[in-house]
């Protein structure tokens, strides 16, 4: 359990929205996708690839889901196409926060 400070306790549902923003945020694999594309635009065939490397193996469906709901946070944003062969073109990714926080005297969460 976590000790929260005097000071902190008169504003405890900002701290608490704020745990609830992270939360979702910090399981596997969307920490470690948050992680990748820390480094720049990567496509999803990137992307999967280093999961695997990460010893992250799951369906392809499993990475689009995840995809997905870290685009309906706000965290991440496709960039663009690239066309590969003659098949569909792949999605391009990129960070879209690279900060979440709360400001000590609002209490908003903001994202950055």
């Amino acid at each position: 359990m976590v000790k929260v400070p005097k000071w902190m306790m008169g504003d405890m549902a900002s701290l608490k929205n704020l745990m609830m923003t992270l939360k979702p945020l910090m399981v596997e694999p969307r920490r470690s996708i948050i992680k990748i594309l820390s480094g720049g635009v990567k496509g999803t065939n990137e992307i999967y690839k280093a999961l695997q490397e990460r010893g992250l193996n799951m369906p392809r469906s499993t990475l689009y889901y995840h995809l997905s709901a870290l685009e309906d946070m706000g965290i991440i944003e496709m960039a663009g196409y690239r066309e590969v062969g003659g098949g569909a073109p792949e999605k391009l990714w990129k960070l879209k926060v690279r900060r979440i926080g709360i400001d000590l005297v609002t209490g908003e969460i903001f994202k950055e």
